[in-house]
Formats: structure tokens, C-alpha cells, sequence
């Protein structure tokens, strides 16, 4: 779900949780909806990701969400990127 369509929900009340998961030297964001949960992409329907933690709870309070869960298990900050 792209960044309208999560700032809309949120703004409904339909977004109860926010996680920020960490994925190697990324991190990416999860929204618990009633429906289940919903993973931020880009408009071109990819997985919207970070390479900073602030720069990911940056974009979760510019949401309109003031807390989120922050899941650090598979965060490897020394991990390099495959170039595809």
C-alpha cells in the first residue's frame, strides 16, 4: 500500500499498530490493520525500505502515527546489497 492510501487510513483510525522491521541493513514498515497486516510499497508496487532506522520512524510520524514497534532480529548493519 502506498503512501496515500496509509496516510488515509491511519487518518480513519483503521491503522491500529505500526512495526518497523529491520531485514538485513533495512528497514521496512508494517501497518496491523483489522484485515491483517499491510507492508509500505512505493507507487510502483515495490517494498518502500530504509537504510536508517530514523529515517523510517521519519516516515511513520509524518503518517500521523506518534508510536511504532521496532523489531531489530534479522538486522545485519554490516550486510551488503546484491545489485540486480
Amino acid at each position: 500500500m502506498d503512501e496515500r492510501m496509509l496516510k488515509a487510513m491511519v487518518a480513519a483510525g483503521a491503522v491500529k499498530n505500526i512495526n518497523i522491521i529491520a531485514s538485513g541493513a533495512r528497514f521496512h514498515v508494517e501497518a496491523k490493520t483489522p484485515n491483517g497486516p499491510i507492508t509500505a510499497e512505493t507507487r510502483q508496487g515495490k517494498v518502500r525500505t530504509w537504510v536508517t532506522l530514523d529515517a523510517a520512524a521519519r516516515w511513520v510520524r509524518s503518517l500521523g502515527m506518534g508510536r511504532a514497534n521496532i523489531s531489530l532480529t534479522h538486522w545485519q548493519p554490516g550486510q551488503r546489497e546484491l545489485s540486480v
